[in-house]
């Protein structure tokens, strides 16, 4: 989109609507931890995205079998990490902590992701980056210590904070090599291939899945639809169209909506409670992300001649 063309206000339908249906996945890894293995619903939801996207994708993907044999090893490995190991960290977090912590951690993925990219891309490092990172690292200390920075040195961090903290770098990451590796490969079939390449990974560990604990019943079918369908098809279509009407720095800010929205949908549908600390530490370490991606001056010159000049 040309900078001089005007957006049209419904345009930013496409994120806001993206939010919020990653925020209802978070409330649904909190209700399938109570009813369904994280390796199982990982397992049957990439199932269901192949079968409902086969029809579609296979006859233009065998077009571009070239190009897909010249990136399958990146394209493996980005499964491996945004489809397999993002999403099977991301339900066995919600065995230990609340929907809104998962949401406020998932937030940072800009911040990490922009850092990421200083560390492996040779991107210059900004103010917003540095401030911001040391805000948000307050804010989420102050988080998941609920409201003591102490108790971390004593008790250390919990299980579940921990894994959405390792969740959100690896799709961090994720986004960086994606950036990195620039793939010829149309958004659809990279999703499609992906979801191959995840749905093997997975495949081993389903296999080994103890009896009971991968039920297809009336409680698990409807959480399996809507992280299949909604979470990955429907979500992934409306996040594209958005970079596209918007481009990707507007819509990384709709980002900063994912813990409100999700707390919001938490105190209905789970009963959760909304405590200081949520609003504390949520509040400076979206601030923090918020930094990082509108302050673009750099924190350092790139040498004495820039400076002189």
């Amino acid at each position: 989109m040309s900078a001089r063309e005007p957006i049209s206000p419904t345009s930013y339908l496409y994120p806001l609507a993206a939010m919020l249906l990653w925020a209802g996945n978070v409330v649904v890894s909190k209700l399938a931890a109570a009813s369904i293995a994280p390796t199982a619903i990982t397992f049957y939801r990439l199932v269901l995205v192949l079968l409902v996207m086969t029809p579609f994708v296979a006859r233009p993907l065998w077009r571009n079998r070239v190009a897909i044999r010249r990136h399958w090893w990146q394209l493996a490995l980005c499964g491996l990490m945004a489809m397999a190991l993002f999403q099977s960290l991301s339900y066995r977090a919600a065995e230990s902590t609340t929907a809104t912590n998962m949401a406020i951690v998932t937030a940072l993925a800009p911040l990490m992701t922009a850092i990421l990219s200083v560390l492996l891309l040779g991107e210059q490092l900004t103010l917003g980056m540095a401030f911001g990172g040391v805000l948000s690292f307050g804010g989420l200390l102050y988080l998941v210590g609920r409201g003591d920075m102490l108790v971390l040195l004593h008790e250390g961090m919990h299980a579940g904070d921990a894994l959405m903290l390792l969740a959100c770098l690896i799709f961090a990451l994720y986004g960086v090599l994606l950036r990195r590796w620039r793939l010829a490969v149309p958004a659809w079939q990279s999703i499609y291939c992906q979801a191959w390449a995840a749905l093997l990974c997975m495949l081993p560990f389903f296999l080994r899945l103890p009896a009971g604990s991968a039920p297809l019943n009336g409680a698990t079918l409807p959480l399996i639809a809507y992280a299949g369908i909604g979470s990955s098809i429907v979500l992934s279509y409306l996040w594209i169209e958005g970079v596209k009407l918007l481009g990707p720095n507007r819509c990384s800010i709709f980002v900063n909506l994912l813990p409100i929205l999700t707390a919001l949908l938490a105190i209905v549908w789970l009963h959760d409670t909304f405590h200081a600390f949520h609003l504390i530490g949520g509040g400076v370490s979206l601030l923090g992300v918020l930094l990082a991606q509108l302050v673009q001056r750099p924190l350092f010159a790139r040498g004495l001649g820039a400076a002189r000049a």
